[in-house]
């Protein structure tokens, strides 16, 4: 039986072409380099890979070139041993005259010497997952846009209702929209479509729709209207079906929605764009490398240049910004913590891309291990070097203008239950005895009465009718005695 040999195959694509080389097999020279044009048709691309399995062909390598690769990748896809996609950077053109044959057989050559890194390419559930929620982007971007165009309209016709509705698309603003493109010119009678708080606002409201429309922006903003209800429809459908698509991985998703500022849309996204296999990526730090949220590395002559994050992958990007921020208003949450510590260093555009770094390296060990999410606590820094925090926030309050005596709290004192009731005859003959908090007796400060408030703290003095003292008594300086804080 013959040994099966490597036989390397390098395709440039474009839009409408596909240009293919293939390499003789190591040990088999005389079999020369075989070079083919086709289009991209289906037709086309079925009959190259038919001809590709004549050759004996073992691996191919093609550039990601915008989204054309994608119906070739298709085609090809578990037909050969490997196949894989390299990214345009990593490829350097040939000096002197370009062409796509040259192309083609440098992308050949170097699968063939071992030096292309291919890219990862994630499994079809995946990426038609992906299709459906970058397609919910985009169509989330195209309502905002027709939000914005009807605003314009309002302000172009001199009605003012979004400056009085915090709202201008909910249930009181559309009827009110709706009553314009109907030709009502009574502000009264549309301010009363107004619901809920908004009703208070009636007489401003009146004077914000009192517009000057005329028939061809009553025209435009019907249009506007209906474009945005077919548009809300659109992202509707395509929320339904992405809830069927991540069926699969709902115990995924539920890890990483114990993560604070990531919600089930947030969710939806991450899986989409990086999987639930954190193999392909080794480790986390090739993970925020390849979203695109880790710092730049550029040097030159030993001088380190920008450190700006590069574009990578912007719809990971933007969601883990978006989580980030959401995770930078939460309440004493390690998050929150991280994000206050570098904004007071760093300012608040850097400290949301480091949280979203921080989030997303989070991520990668939930998926990889399949843990869920521990929170450290707010004070998770301050605990680190409690004595360091203690002094600094000392120094901080003396350059107030206050004096610190600080006391350590002790735990509050086991309840023991009461005695049994005493006849009244017998507790007016037995002599009172010293209570526990009271049986020190000091100069100056006769018993305290049963029964009386302790007025220690008004004073200014250490209170001795407490087992445990507070934690920090703040005595002002000789300037205003008597005052605390």
């Amino acid at each position: 039986m013959n040994p099966k040999h490597r036989r390397c195959c390098g395709i440039d694509v474009h839009k409408s072409s596909v240009t293919v080389c293939v390499l003789a097999s190591a040990g088999q020279p005389q079999l020369g380099v075989k070079k083919r044009k086709c289009r991209t048709f289906t037709r086309d691309l079925r009959q190259l890979r038919g001809w590709l399995k004549n050759c004996q062909v073992t691996e191919i390598a093609m550039e990601a070139t915008g989204q054309y690769w994608r119906a070739v990748w298709n085609v090809l896809e578990g037909e050969f041993e490997k196949l894989i996609l390299v990214n345009p950077q990593h490829i350097k053109g040939l000096n002197g005259h370009k062409t796509d044959p040259k192309d083609a057989q440098w992308i050949a050559e170097l699968l063939d010497s071992g030096k292309l890194r291919g890219s990862w390419v994630p499994p079809r559930p995946i990426r038609e997952l992906r299709d459906l929620t970058r397609q919910r982007v985009n169509v989330m971007e195209d309502l905002n846009r027709a939000k914005n165009r009807i605003e314009q309209l309002c302000q172009t016709g001199n009605s003012k209702v979004s400056s009085v509705a915090t709202d201008l698309f909910g249930v009181s603003g559309r009827k009110m929209l709706k009553a314009i493109v109907a030709g009502q010119h009574d502000a009264g009678w549309m301010a009363d479509y107004a619901r809920g708080t908004l009703r208070s606002k009636k007489d401003q409201l009146e004077l914000a729709l009192e517009g000057t429309f005329s028939s061809e922006q009553r025209w435009l903003l019907d249009k506007e209207l209906r474009q945005v209800e077919w548009l809300e429809s659109q992202v509707e459908v395509l929320e339904q079906e992405i809830e069927r698509r991540v069926a699969p991985f709902q115990e995924p998703m539920r890890r990483l929605m114990t993560i604070p500022g990531i919600d089930r849309k947030t969710a939806w996204t991450i899986v989409a764009e990086i999987g639930v296999d954190m193999s392909v990526f080794g480790d986390a730090r090739h993970l925020v490398s390849w979203a695109g949220v880790c710092p730049g590395n550029r040097e030159s002559g030993g001088k380190r240049l920008s450190g700006r994050v590069r574009k990578a992958n912007r719809y990971l990007k933007r969601v883990l910004c978006q989580a980030a921020w959401a995770a930078s208003h939460t309440k004493q949450t390690y998050l929150s913590a991280f994000y206050r510590r570098l904004c007071l260093r760093k300012g608040a555009p850097k400290a949301v891309m480091a949280l979203a770094h921080h989030i997303l390296t989070v991520v990668f060990h939930i998926l990889d291990r399949g843990d869920e999410y521990v929170e450290l606590g707010g004070d998770y820094y301050d605990r680190q070097n409690k004595q360091r925090t203690v002094t600094r926030l000392v120094k901080r309050l003396m350059r107030l203008g206050y004096y610190v005596d600080l006391q350590s709290v002790q735990p509050n004192p086991v309840r023991t239950p009461p005695p049994m009731p005493v006849p009244k005859q017998a507790y007016e003959e037995a002599e009172p005895e010293p209570t526990e908090l009271s049986s020190a007796p000091t100069a100056g400060a006769g018993k305290r009465k049963r029964g009386r408030p302790c007025k220690c703290a008004e004073r200014g003095i250490i209170c001795k009718h407490q087992t445990a003292p507070p934690a920090i008594s703040l005595i002002q300086n000789a300037s205003s005695p008597g005052e605390f804080s």
